[in-house]
């Protein structure tokens, strides 16, 4: 599918709509509108609330007949979240939907806590801001889910059906697609990335093959990433053909007791050399996957503290300079 990846509000027909955030990288998300007969979905917010208000406000001209009614979050990544506040503060009974898995992980990385680091002195804080140092998290309040579900939920939008689908833990514990079955549209969160590499922050990784494989077999024509341009089954074969590729290879790896980070390493340049995932932006993610894989195949295996994961990745990058 070729698309617009342009920033704001893009209609993809029968009234749903995605607001796209280029780059798609760190930080940079997309979210989702569906529209009934008389209310309004949200899918995701944005990771601050002068995002979240802007975006709010392209939707407007579609809201303002038809309010949101209901916000679902598709995981618990702060920019899926964080911005929920500032819904509450235009819809005040807005419901907030998510996994109970999603809403139990949700309070552990809080708002607060990257601001710290991003205001941090030194090398932490220089690494932190060069992921997230063009988001604002000084006093967002964090407002949490008031629905929770496990396995599948379906909503009424308006006279619409929309189903919620949980496939984690992949992503994060507790990752939901958005399915609206008479659009043939789905909303990923963040068990797409297209144009970047996807990052596997819970596993094991053959649940999230098993999320695309669920998507292929969706009747649906248009696939709104979490990041990236929107795409369809084609770029849902993509991620899949990453996912699988690399739980074989550092599942090899792990077996013949090679270091987590030297597979990474070996594993990032083969990727680089496969013209299918060499284009792909946030290479360096290949440091936190493997380390997923042997932690799925080894309960014992330590993973390194969240601050050395993000050393890890952009280290990576750094040592392959003009590298997508």
């Amino acid at each position: 599918m070729t698309s617009d990846f342009s920033l704001g509000l893009h209609e993809l027909g029968d009234q749903c709509f995605a607001y796209l955030q280029p780059d798609g990288s760190w930080g940079w998300s997309n979210a989702g509108l569906v529209v009934g007969d008389g209310q309004s979905l949200l899918v995701d917010t944005l990771f601050d609330l002068n995002l979240t208000r802007a975006m709010l406000d392209a939707m407007a001209a579609h809201t303002a007949a038809a309010p949101v009614d209901s916000l679902v979050n598709t995981h618990a990544n702060g920019d899926h979240c964080y911005g929920n506040s500032e819904v509450r503060v235009r819809w005040s009974k807005v419901d907030i939907v998510a996994s109970a898995a999603c809403a139990e992980e949700m309070p552990h990385t809080p708002p607060s806590m990257l601001h710290a680091l991003n205001q941090a002195p030194g090398e932490v804080g220089d690494l932190f801001r060069s992921f997230f140092g063009e988001f604002d998290f000084d006093g967002i309040e964090l407002e949490l889910p008031t629905t929770t579900f496990s396995g599948r939920h379906a909503l009424d939008v308006g006279g619409r059906r929309v189903d919620l689908i949980e496939v984690g833990p992949a992503h994060t514990d507790g990752d939901v697609l958005v399915h609206v079955p008479d659009a043939k549209t789905v909303y990923t969160g963040d068990i797409l990335f297209i144009g970047g590499t996807p990052i596997v922050w819970a596993g094991p990784l053959s649940n999230w093959v098993a999320a695309c494989d669920l998507m292929l077999e969706m009747d649906v024509d248009t696939v709104v990433p979490g990041h990236g341009p929107l795409t369809d089954k084609a770029g849902v074969r993509e991620v899949r053909d990453y996912l699988a590729f690399v739980d074989t290879e550092a599942a090899g790896r792990q077996a013949a007791g090679i270091d987590a980070f030297d597979a990474a390493r070996d594993i990032g340049a083969a990727l680089a050399a496969d013209e299918r995932f060499s284009s792909w932006g946030e290479f360096g993610r290949i440091a936190v996957n493997v380390d997923t894989v042997y932690r799925s195949l080894d309960p014992q295996h330590t993973t390194p503290d969240v601050v050395e994961q993000f050393r890890r990745m952009a280290e990576l990058e750094s040592a392959t300079p003009g590298h997508p």
